[in-house]
């Protein structure tokens, strides 16, 4: 009998009970038992419900919004909370839900219920359920389908989340199959709790996730991104991604991942560019703390898709070597498309895009000399990025070699150096022109238009080349390129010029 049946898990003993209701009365405030309490005196059931409960028992505390079911209609809610929630709100009614804040306390209060998707529609049906049990059966995960009776605590848990916990899988509390056809976007957030949690996913979801892929079509773009930021700013997101490409789901929502995993044959070698992929995210993420970023989701998309433009730019050469000329440009181009039709927000899109047409920058530099004026426009084409780019290109590095890993390792922190040696001799981080465009518009006799841009365009250069040459000098480079082009300044070229 399969453990998702709720009649293969053993009831909980009364001291199990007793033991249980004892520690989640310990970790929440007074005034979730007194919202309990409030319920039952209005004739009406009230629970804890799902990530309340299951962090308890993880030993994660009870931070953020605690979600609540009870049999009461929002309207009756609404009767219910009035006088005693200091703020109530009703974004989420139409989905049964209703907001409540009580001191420093939000709840959010939600009617029995379940929800499922028509075959081919984007909105879920949601029904108003009868009991607790039924509304637990409904839920994704066994893990998350535990509830504490309210103001008692009593835990009721009737497929067998405690256990699961305990074995450290992810299940669901009947078929997967049903479940993944009721609401298809319970696989990706099966890749994400196995990779916040350390988990492993039961054999049987991970086949129902294969077979049920492709129900993923009737899910919103915005849906599927929001749960996949939720995965990448997991502890282990490469974990989360591994498991969406061995199902096949992976190919429904970020296709380019699984394409990474080119045939390697016996005469034309490479690196597994997938396997690369997934390193390169881990490194990237334990970086981040160096380079005093927090949870990032820009450098860990980067990560995770800066070689998706290889597969595309294969190149076999003679002597058995492989090729992928100007990867780095056609990936920025892939990772825009995808990031664009999953509605990211668009500087996520923009910021990402650019780390991956940047990522093989410091590598044209790698073995020779870098001169002030590579420094510069290393940090100028960085810009805001850098931090992240300088995190991106270390954890790019997955050689097995030593010597070379440690190699690479040493010119990069050579560059940092460099960086800040300039930054402290000049302004690294705001590099432009000594003149702005309206010095150049007077010193020229222009109007705003395309040659003002062509002359700072110019002077820019001549100060990522130069330097700081200052604005005697400048100006007379401007008026020099002014000659140059054929135009006619007010003022004439110094004499000898």
């Amino acid at each position: 009998m399969p453990v998702s049946d709720p009649t293969s898990v053993a009831p909980m003993r009364a001291d199990q009970r007793k033991s249980a209701a004892a520690l989640l009365r310990t970790r929440y405030a007074p005034a979730v038992a007194e919202l309990g309490e409030l319920f039952a005196r209005a004739g009406h059931e009230l629970a804890l419900v799902g990530g309340p409960v299951r962090d308890v028992f993880l030993g994660a505390g009870s931070g953020g919004d605690l979600d609540m079911t009870t049999d009461a209609v929002p309207a009756r809610v609404l009767e219910i909370t009035g006088e005693w929630a200091d703020t109530t709100w009703t974004v989420g009614i139409e989905f049964g839900t209703i907001g409540l804040r009580k001191g420093d306390t939000i709840f959010e209060v939600t009617t029995y219920r379940s929800e499922r998707y028509a075959p081919r529609s984007r909105k879920p049906d949601v029904r108003y359920g009868t009991s607790l049990e039924e509304d637990l059966s409904r839920r994704d995960f066994t893990i998350n389908a535990m509830a504490a009776r309210l103001p008692s605590y009593e835990l009721v848990d009737p497929f067998g989340g405690l256990a699961a916990l305990a074995e450290r899988v992810i299940r669901t509390p009947g078929r997967p199959e049903d479940s993944f056809s009721d609401d298809p976007l319970r696989m990706l957030r099966a890749a994400r709790f196995a990779a916040r949690l350390g988990f492993t996913v039961a054999d049987e979801v991970q086949a129902a996730m294969s077979t049920q892929a492709a129900r993923l079509a009737i899910v919103s773009a915005e849906r599927i991104s929001d749960e996949l930021t939720k995965l990448m700013l997991t502890a282990a997101p490469a974990d989360g991604i591994d498991l969406l490409v061995r199902t096949s789901v992976a190919e429904q929502v970020l296709p380019e991942v699984p394409a990474l995993r080119m045939e390697v044959d016996e005469h034309h070698r490479h690196k597994d560019v997938y396997s690369h992929s997934l390193t390169v995210l881990r490194q990237a993420i334990d970086l981040e703390p160096r380079y005093g970023l927090p949870p990032d989701l820009v450098l860990r998309l980067a990560a995770l898709l800066h070689d998706v433009g290889k597969p595309k730019t294969r190149t076999l050469l003679p002597g058995g070597k492989v090729a992928f000329h100007h990867h780095e440009v056609v990936g920025a181009k892939m990772v825009r498309k995808r990031l664009t039709e999953l509605r990211f927000g668009k500087d996520v899109i923009a910021d990402a895009c650019r780390l991956v047409e940047l990522h093989l920058r410091f590598h044209g530099y790698a073995e020779g000399e870098w001169t002030d004026s590579a420094v510069r426009r290393y940090v100028r084409d960085a810009g805001p990025l850098l931090t992240r780019l300088h995190a991106l290109t270390r954890a790019d590095c997955t050689t097995r070699n030593a010597r070379k890993a440690a190699r690479l390792a040493a010119s990069y922190d050579a560059l940092e150096e460099r960086i800040e040696v300039l930054r402290e001799q000049e302004e690294l981080d705001r590099i432009r022109p000594e003149l702005d465009g309206d010095q150049i518009m007077s010193l020229l006799g222009l109007q705003p238009g395309p040659l003002v841009g062509k002359a700072w365009n110019h002077l820019l250069e001549l100060r990522l080349s130069e330097g700081v040459i200052g604005k005697e000098r400048a100006t007379q480079e401007l008026l020099r390129w002014a000659s140059a082009e054929g135009l006619r300044p007010d003022e004439p070229l110094a004499d000898g010029q």
